[in-house]
């Protein structure tokens, strides 16, 4: 087999595949990439068992057809060394040995008979079916994600739900302490859902981070495939019912505080200096057109404290939330202002933007920490 690649075309679609595989594989091929050549493509293949990538580039110079599989870590770190030009791929179809030629000299890898290497089924799965707009699912996903959790006693929390129904589309991450719920208003045929798992989450966000036109997504209880413009993804989904998220949300919230979102964050990054190791938490306290940021180490015998302006005009009040998890809510949000919907210290705080993207409802929960005082 013989086919000529362009190297950065190449170099890339190989580095975002191999995001898939695990270091401890149960197989020793799935170390490998698989290669399959016909019709004048290069069909690229990774997986972890579990999950599986895929990804397709145009060839030139092509003579026969086959499959083949080499060890991706070593194939990277050598082919993005070389800078962008062609390179030329010879593959013996017995010994399976590979022989890449570029502009300065070559490359002879020792590589593994394709057959051997598992693939899923990647055709679309007949049960449900739906398509979103890639950003949508960006959006979704990337605002969502940094609140899954890592519970073995819970797995149903540990991905991102798509809850779907014939008026909306909605992504919902949680761990306990803190919610995402990301709504769409997006008209579907789709009365379905599922927890799509943390692993291929992160993937689909990595890719969909420049990814233009539509995401088509088939599932059933177990699996889902994915289809973008350059990739396809194959996974297993995490099975079992995922918590009623919309009774955890507090509907009536008297205290209404909108303010500065990169200012609040810059405050915060400076007191959560002060906070305690243990507890990391940040006192906020809300009086008229003021916003107070403060935290204490006893231990340490320090403490800081910082006034922010912000629109309020209402009952003073004090509640204590975790600082990391907040400035990681304040970060998912993308507006200049954010309100801040508060009813007493006990209950959870809602973060929303101070105005909606269009079509868009996102609502962001964070439990609160008792205070000392």
């Amino acid at each position: 087999m013989r086919f000529n690649v362009s190297s950065s075309i190449f170099c890339s679609r190989l580095q975002m595949i191999s995001r898939v595989q695990s270091s401890k594989n149960a197989l020793p091929i799935l170390d490998c990439v698989l290669f399959s050549l016909s019709d004048g493509k290069l069909t690229m293949t990774a997986s972890d068992s579990e999950t599986t990538m895929v990804t397709t580039i145009e060839v030139t110079d092509v003579d026969g057809e086959g499959k083949f599989a080499i060890e991706s870590k070593q194939l990277i770190n050598s082919v993005k060394e070389i800078s962008d030009q062609p390179i030329t791929f010879l593959v013996d179809p017995v010994s399976y040995t590979v022989e890449i030629n570029y502009q300065n000299g070559k490359y002879n890898l020792i590589g593994r008979d394709g057959n051997d290497y598992p693939v899923p089924n990647m055709d679309e799965i007949d049960e449900h079916s739906i398509a979103l707009d890639a950003q949508v699912v960006f959006n979704g996903i990337s605002r969502c994600f940094f609140a899954t959790a890592d519970d073995e006693l819970r797995p149903q929390m540990n991905g991102v739900y798509f809850d779907m129904t014939p008026d909306n589309v909605t992504f919902v991450a949680s761990d306990g302490h803190k919610l995402v719920r990301d709504r769409f208003l997006i008209q579907t045929n789709e009365h379905s859902a599922f927890i799509l798992p943390k692993k291929p989450a992160l993937i689909l966000k990595n890719v969909l981070a420049k990814a233009e036109g539509e995401v088509s997504i088939s599932f059933d209880e177990r699996n889902a495939n994915i289809r973008l413009a350059d990739y396809a993804v194959s996974c297993r989904l995490i099975e079992g019912r995922y918590p009623n998220y919309n009774s955890v949300i507090p509907n009536d919230n008297p205290f209404m505080v909108t303010v500065d979102r990169m200012a609040f964050i810059s405050a915060l990054r400076r007191v959560i200096v002060f906070a305690s190791q243990s507890t990391s938490l940040i006192k906020l306290r809300v009086d008229t057109n003021t916003l107070t940021v403060s935290a204490q180490d006893i231990d340490f015998s320090s403490s800081a404290e910082e006034h922010i302006m912000c629109d309020y005009d209402g009952t003073s009040m004090s509640i204590g939330f975790n600082g990391p998890f907040l400035i990681d809510v304040l970060n998912s949000i993308t507006s200049t202002d954010v309100i801040l919907e508060l009813a007493d210290p006990s209950r959870a705080g809602l973060i929303t933007p101070a105005i909606q993207e269009d079509g868009e409802d996102l609502i962001m929960l964070l439990m609160p920490m008792m205070l000392n005082d």
